[in-house]
């Protein structure tokens, strides 16, 4: 897994503007069972890939806390909103609550997450392969395939499986 991951974004680099095109056309003309290939191809992923010898996610970005992500995380601490986003939040460009610092801090040295029960909505749904109308967020996985080997290995099935 170390191998890949260091030759990952270079991978992705590499098939970047061949994965635009696709999804380009992808997002012009889905077709009618996407969801459905999209599903299939997540659940084939991670029946052999186990995110706990990678977290690379963990250790390179960080997710977006929606105000439900806050105050559920925060109750978990026994701690207020406030308290919680002055500990370990900020406010980024887009207005968004985002980890003051990546890796993310609630990550352990054996991949773990100390907030697993709890985590962002943004974690529980990464890398967003499974997603409903997988074709509108083309930006979002392009950006993920070269940050997550299980969504660099969906995109390369998926382009196999669906001719656009």
């Amino acid at each position: 897994m170390e191998d890949f991951l260091k030759e990952l974004p270079k991978k992705a680099q590499e098939k970047q503007t061949e994965n635009k095109k696709f999804f380009v056309k992808l997002k012009k003309k889905p077709p009618k069972n996407l969801d459905y290939v999209m599903q299939e191809l997540h659940e084939n992923e991670f029946k052999k890939t186990d995110c706990l010898t990678c977290a690379n996610c963990c250790k390179t970005t960080g997710p977006l806390f929606t105000n439900a992500d806050v105050e559920r995380i925060a109750k978990s601490f026994k701690q207020k909103p406030q308290q919680f986003i002055a500990n370990y939040l900020r406010v980024d460009d887009e207005n968004d609550y985002v980890l003051q610092s990546v890796p993310c801090t609630f990550l352990g040295a054996d991949n773990y997450c100390s907030i697993y029960d709890v985590r962002p909505k943004a974690c529980r749904e990464f890398p967003h392969t499974d997603r409903k109308k997988f074709q509108q967020i083309s930006n979002l996985t392009m950006k993920n395939v070269a940050i997550c080997p299980a969504a660099y290995n969906i995109v390369e099935e998926m382009k196999k499986k669906i001719k656009v």
